[in-house]
């Protein structure tokens, strides 16, 4: 049984019951209470908490097709966002399709409709601001809405190793990369550590947009894109300032200090219990309740006989959780 059929089933056997309601959502994973919502709430759109803690109100719908971009892995319904988001998302693939950069995007994920955390693949995205660009130019001709749930994800790196692979990367790659970079909303974009690193050496002079070029194991298919808190948005947590220069010289760290295997007698970490709603900002509770805005939703579900593949390429095992500096 799909997970929204469950939910409304439980939800219409609990409706005289509203304590017995209240303690089963209390119950509930928060993962599993926005990925049942298909539509975004009505009212002004809002992102509530921290880019990994919160929940997006109002969002705004990527259309699954643009005149220079189209939408990946539609039976997820994860083309919501703030509409800034998509606005930089229309925005970036049309100027980089005109600069002859690229001839459009494949754009992953965004947000649920009403953000919050997802049921896979993702510990951030919730608030509306973070979305995905895979690492593969759009194909010509466009890809069918059954073509883009199995179409391959592909590693820029050469295979086992952290090293670009020349035969796909060309300054193409880079342009596109700083062209995102560039635009004054985009707080941050992740990419894997030897990504950052063929971005180093190729730059150039001009070195300014590689500030916001941030290591992340495990961004070799694709970058992921986060705007900051945007105006209207009072309940929106910022990130971090992320410094100055051009993160160049931190590479050291990822590759000689992250990779080595922690002690052979270190306690494994414990797993992370689930998110609930009591944990998430109190506005959250009030979005998941609000209505439907009308006339948005999903347009297609998920392929019988499986899900969808992963967005994320695995990080290597002997990784340790790399912490504070995966967040600056």
């Amino acid at each position: 049984m799909k997970l929204r059929t469950l939910l409304l089933a439980c939800g219409a056997a609990l409706l005289a019951n509203p304590l017995a309601a209240g303690m089963a959502r209390a119950e509930t994973p928060a993962k599993l209470l926005f990925s049942a919502e298909r539509k975004p709430s009505a009212g002004a759109p809002q992102s509530l908490g921290f880019y990994s803690n919160g929940c997006v109100a109002g969002a705004a719908e990527l259309s699954p097709d643009g005149p220079n971009w189209q939408v990946m892995r539609l039976s997820r319904n994860r083309r919501y966002g703030h509409p800034a988001t998509v606005a930089l998302i229309q925005r970036l693939a049309g100027q980089a399709a005109r600069a002859g950069i690229w001839p459009g995007l494949l754009v992953g994920d965004i947000s649920q409709p009403r953000g919050g955390p997802m049921a896979s693949g993702h510990a951030s995205h919730q608030v509306g601001l973070d979305f995905d660009v895979w690492l593969r130019p759009m194909p010509s001709p466009r890809l069918t809405v059954e073509q883009r749930e199995t179409y391959p994800f592909r590693s820029v790196l050469k295979k086992g190793t952290f090293t670009v692979d020349d035969r796909i990367w060309n300054d193409n790659y880079r342009d596109l990369i700083r062209l995102a970079s560039e635009q004054p909303e985009v707080q941050r974009i992740f990419v894997n550590p030897g990504i950052k690193k063929k971005l180093c050496e190729t730059a150039g002079r001009d070195r300014g947009w590689l500030s916001k070029v941030r290591p992340f194991y495990g961004h070799d298919e694709h970058f992921h894109i986060r705007l900051s808190c945007q105006p209207g948005s009072p309940g929106c947590k910022p990130q971090q300032a992320i410094g100055n220069g051009d993160g160049c010289d931190e590479l050291d760290w990822w590759f000689n200090v992250a990779l080595q295997p922690p002690p052979p007698d270190a306690k494994p970490p414990k797993p992370k219990p689930p998110l609930m709603l009591s944990g998430m900002p109190r506005a959250c509770s009030p979005v998941l309740d609000a209505p439907d805005r009308g006339g948005v939703g999903a347009i297609a579900e998920t392929p019988a006989g499986g899900g969808y593949a992963s967005a994320y390429a695995p990080a290597p095992q002997n990784v340790p959780v790399p912490t504070p500096r995966p967040l600056r």
